[in-house]
């Protein structure tokens, strides 16, 4: 009885959720903005951006599935569609990165997918995932510091993102043993959400199996990667679209730069503001007008919002038919 309570208070804990996110969407990214920016890209290069962007979380859902041994792995359309969730939680809504993870392993439990290994799974994936952005970081430093080296004025910047890649090393170690050590701590908390896992194995003995292949943890790392660089695409691709010339390299570097910024400021809601200061501001620094960096924001909440409201819908929907499931036979989702 306790584990069906538990169930359902956590369904609609995240029914709340994606009515919230919803609110705040409108309230704080100011569609006018959003349709200023579409309006000089144009419908098409919107769309552009859009399949361009869908392509990455192809890319970022592959390195997520490349966690687990091939017999476990479920299709991988259902790893994409809940990496989109996922990524549109943060995105979009005022909760914070760990608020799409959590959704994303409820909606691969509502797919079918042990509790256990899903959670497991989605913590693991994470440190794959930062692991690459931390190569990333690294690359979009050293352009930057290529790029930028005789203007003095941008380094306290520059210095303070190369402490936070030095610092980011010892804190993927920490995460992968807090991860290991921590199991308990972690089955309790998550329980409230995913009361699945009480039963079968533990949470620290999946932890444990995911991190037991090198080869798995390095393909994961590998695409996230891959999917990193391709946001430095994105970049240029959206710089290009509100016509402004820039270089590649460049590109990768503001991107590398400003995807530094947002995880820094992690508990900004959206990154409102954050994103659109650092793309003003890693603009001025390449030579390019600050109005093109925030124009290159709001083209990209543009295509969040195209791409991440149908996935919030979506997923209010499965939630809402797991709360009906949960309700019916007295049992979890």
């Amino acid at each position: 009885m306790r584990m069906a309570w538990a169930s359902k208070v956590g369904v609609v804990i995240a029914l709340f959720a994606g009515l919230v996110a919803a609110v705040w969407i409108i309230w704080a990214v100011g569609f006018g903005d959003v349709w200023a920016a579409i309006a000089q890209a144009g419908f098409t290069g919107l769309v552009l951006l859009c399949l361009y962007a869908a392509v990455m979380l192809l890319i970022a859902a592959f390195g997520w599935a490349c966690i687990l041994p091939r017999e476990q792995r479920p299709p991988l359309h259902d790893f994409y569609i809940a990496r989109l969730v996922r990524d549109s939680i943060g995105d979009l809504s005022p909760f914070s990165p760990l608020g799409g993870m959590v959704a994303g392993a409820r909606l691969m439990i509502v797919k079918g997918m042990n509790g256990v290994y899903a959670s497991a799974a989605v913590a693991v994936d994470y440190t794959t995932e930062a692991i690459a952005q931390v190569v990333f970081l690294g690359l979009g430093l050293a352009i930057a510091v290529a790029t930028l080296s005789v203007q003095s004025e941008m380094g306290p910047l520059l210095q303070t993102l190369m402490a936070t890649l030095l610092l980011a090393v010892p804190a993927i170690f920490a995460m992968i043993l807090l991860q290991k050590r921590g199991a308990g701590f972690f089955e309790r908390i998550t329980a409230r959400f995913f009361p699945q896992m009480k039963d079968g194995v533990s949470f620290g003995q999946a932890i444990h199996d995911l991190y037991e292949s090198p080869a798995r943890l390095a393909a994961s790392t590998f695409w996230h990667l891959i999917s990193w660089l391709m946001s430095g695409g994105a970049c240029w691709l959206s710089f290009r679209l509100v016509g402004v010339e820039v270089s590649l390299l460049d590109a990768m570097a503001i991107e590398a730069l400003l995807c530094t910024l947002r995880s820094m400021a992690v508990f900004v809601p959206a990154a409102v503001g954050v994103q659109e200061g650092g793309y003003a501001a890693l603009a001025a620094m390449f030579g390019l007008p600050p109005e093109s960096g925030v124009a290159v924001s709001l083209l990209k909440r543009a295509r969040e919002i195209v791409l991440g409201v149908p996935a919030l819908i979506y997923w209010q929907s499965m939630e809402a038919a797991a709360l009906r499931a949960a309700r019916a036979v007295g049992g979890a989702p």
